[in-house]
């Protein structure tokens, strides 16, 4: 979260917020968040959250095409955090503060527990399980005939900001991703690999059930993008955690995740995406320079820990040189 959005939420926000959806403020625990305020409550012995985000990240179409989304993938099966409506029976509520709005949406907690490293780390089982809600949710996007639209791509608010989180030595990053969204830019566009996804699935934005059920959350990221980008991203946050002295490590977690993902995107007959495999590299590059700027957007860089030092030092190598996690194997 901007420091400077932080000093500003204040108290106040979370007591409304709350009454907004009959929540008395003693009833909410923080539990952090990246973009967002999130907090838990509990409500007639059920689990919830509730979100608080700053106006000048949404607006309220986007919201709305966010909740439109979800609804339509529970509608059809999909297991996801479904959202909740307000005391007044809206989909979110506004609240107005003197320098910045913030706008309240609140979800079922998803059920089960969320898995983390490194127990995510080689789990074919989970692979596979990824591969498959991937694969479903890509099937239903395509039928998909929403009223609210999200953005498309090349409106993340990671890549239209980075100028403003980037410090001046890391200048040749903003080169680095301006080559790359026009190579993107080039790329077919077909009802086939191009859709709305979800963003941001990871191991954090889903849990699991004791029957290995995935439950996925956290849409705030879903946008119009190539369906090879959902699936860049998981890969992705299984290989950053391995440094450069690791790469036979890196490869192997590569090869196993294609291999038990492809199996469960491909059950009841659905086809991997037009041109998947070859733009792997590409959406690999994107999410590396989406997370090296919300790094810096985020968090206190001035005395990194030795991971978080040696990540970023690894990471603006990859990214002024145009290689990707899966470029060096």
């Amino acid at each position: 979260m901007d420091p400077k959005i932080k000093q500003i939420f204040l108290d106040e926000h979370v007591v409304e917020g709350a009454t907004r959806f009959g929540v008395s403020p003693e009833e909410l625990t923080f539990i952090g968040g990246f973009q967002n305020f999130i907090y838990s409550y509990t409500h007639y012995e059920l689990k919830y959250i509730l979100r608080f985000t700053p106006s000048t990240l949404r607006t309220s179409e986007g919201l709305a095409a966010e909740i439109e989304w979800i609804r339509y993938l529970s509608d059809n099966g999909l297991s996801v955090s479904e959202p909740v409506l307000s005391v007044d029976g809206k989909d979110f509520e506004r609240v107005q503060g003197s320098k910045m709005d913030f706008f309240m949406t609140s979800f079922k907690h998803a059920p089960g527990h969320k898995i983390g490293y490194p127990e995510c780390l080689g789990n074919s089982i989970l692979y596979e399980q990824c591969g498959r809600v991937t694969g479903r949710l890509h099937e239903l996007a395509k039928r998909y005939k929403p009223m609210a639209k999200r953005h498309t791509w090349e409106c993340n608010e990671y890549l239209l900001r980075a100028s403003n989180y980037i410090p001046l030595e890391h200048r040749p990053i903003l080169l680095a991703l301006d080559e790359l969204k026009a190579h993107l830019a080039g790329l077919p566009v077909t009802a086939d690999n191009f859709g709305l996804i979800h963003g941001d699935i990871n191991v954090g934005n889903f849990t699991v059930d004791e029957s290995g059920k995935i439950t996925l959350f956290d849409f705030d990221e879903c946008q119009y993008s190539w369906y090879a980008e959902d699936i860049a991203i998981q890969l992705y946050y299984l290989l950053y955690v391995f440094g450069e002295d690791s790469k036979s490590e890196r490869k192997m977690q590569y090869e196993l995740f294609i291999k038990h993902f492809e199996l469960g995107y491909t059950e009841d007959g659905r086809k991997m995406p037009d041109g998947w495999k070859d733009q792997l590299e590409l959406f690999l590059r994107l999410r590396e320079i989406i997370v090296f700027v919300g790094m810096h957007r985020s968090w206190d860089l001035s005395r990194p820990d030795d991971w978080t030092r040696d990540f970023l030092q690894d990471s603006r190598m990859r990214i002024t040189t145009g290689i990707s996690l899966i470029n060096e194997f």
